[in-house]
């Protein structure tokens, strides 16, 4: 890589021995969400950079003490409005392997074709808005049609276009609807059908390469120091997936299809490069659940539970490859029908740390590209 040549223009008397304090935020919700950053500039570089978080900050944590084992499912759906699913999936893991419960084969496989079908959502979003903050419109277009198609079947098994309240402990709500199968397999098809918009379209831009090439670097070293994961982590070299590593629900059966997607140079381009080829693998992954169940005999998608129900005393934790990374809960019991305690590790918690590593160095041209290719929820740092 060539070196480059900064040059500074206009500054005032006073600026080369006078840091600036900029505010960034906090932003209206309808961004990324209520996010602050306070940042030091010498001129047009970044000295420090510190997250300011908590705007959304609603205690679900402690709502969770609150409410029961069948009503916490609701809470835990909405810290990432974009991996609804998957977080609903480990709330009901863990209370699961609290009271030994073992759920049907057809709910397991049904809930890795949905938590599937909820990563390529959560990716098409950022596939689609990350270009758009770096002033490509076309492409955001394109993903919302695909979004369309996997929404339209989402909402069609659950009712809900985001929140979809389909878990259950010990299985799933209901079975799937007649011919639903099929028309999930024609929405992959469809999907799959146009990926290669955002290789032509957004990878083979010059100017999009251009603003991440090299942008953005994060070390293996800052990885591991801040807890970061998911996409983000791999596009660094850490190559830790939990579906291949520690395997839950039917992923252990899915080895032959599942493909850890990794980068070594960690920049904002291989970010966006591992969420694009994993998007890829996740549509993959839908496909080969659906030959499962078309396989498996008809038979029930969850287990009978009684009208209280209540978790022996004791803890456990159950974590989660969520779209965006690694989601934990750790669940504490008195043996009553509400937790004593759930804790939640969140994703975008720990991503959003790696700022204070990423941003101090760089120009503040470069800080909405390198902001934006973290791919965070602010309701998953905020929780």
């Amino acid at each position: 890589m060539t070196e480059t040549t900064r040059t500074t223009v206009g500054i005032g008397g006073a600026a080369e021995s006078t840091d600036m304090v900029l505010n960034i935020g906090p932003q209206h919700p309808s961004t990324h969400g209520v996010l602050r950053l306070r940042l030091v500039l010498d001129g047009e570089v970044i000295q420090h950079a510190e997250p300011v978080i908590g705007y959304m900050h609603r205690g679900a944590e402690k709502l969770f003490e609150a409410r029961d084992y069948r009503q916490i499912v609701m809470l835990a759906n909405r810290h990432d409005w974009l991996s609804a699913f998957s977080n609903e999936l480990g709330v009901v893991m863990a209370v699961e392997r609290m009271l030994g419960m073992e759920v049907p084969e057809r709910a397991v496989w049904t809930r890795t074709l949905l938590a599937e079908l909820n990563r390529v959502l959560n990716h098409l979003m950022f596939l689609g808005s990350y270009p758009l903050e770096l002033g490509g419109i076309t492409p955001v277009f394109y993903a919302f049609t695909e979004r369309e198609k996997l929404q339209a079947v989402m909402e069609e098994i659950s009712g809900g276009r985001m929140h979809y309240m389909f878990n259950r402990v010990g299985g799933l709500k209901e079975d799937l609807p007649a011919g639903w199968p099929g028309r999930v397999r024609q929405a992959i098809a469809d999907v799959r059908s146009r990926m290669d918009v955002y290789d032509r379209l957004v990878l083979g831009n010059e100017i999009f390469r251009g603003r991440t090439g090299g942008v953005g670097a994060l070390s293996r070293e800052a990885v591991h120091a801040y807890g970061v994961s998911g996409p983000i982590a791999r596009a660094s070299g850490v190559d830790f997936d939990l579906r291949r590593d520690e395997p839950y629900l039917a992923y252990g059966e899915l080895a032959d299809v599942l493909t850890v997607v990794t980068r070594e140079d960690g920049d904002c381009l291989a970010r966006f490069e591992c969420l694009l080829e994993q998007t890829h693998n996740a549509l993959a992954l839908a496909d080969a659940c659906l030959d499962r169940l078309a396989e498996l005999p008809p038979g029930p998608v969850n287990q009978r539970l009684p009208k209280v129900l209540k978790a022996p005393e004791g803890h456990t934790y159950a974590w989660t490859e969520n779209p965006l990374g690694v989601n934990g809960y750790y669940l504490v019991s008195k043996g009553e029908k509400t937790p004593y305690r759930l804790k939640l590790r969140s994703a975008s918690f720990n991503n959003i740390q790696a700022l204070t590593e990423l941003l101090p160095g760089t120009q503040v041209a470069d800080m909405v590209a390198i902001l934006g290719s973290l791919f965070f929820v602010v309701g998953d740092i905020d929780k």
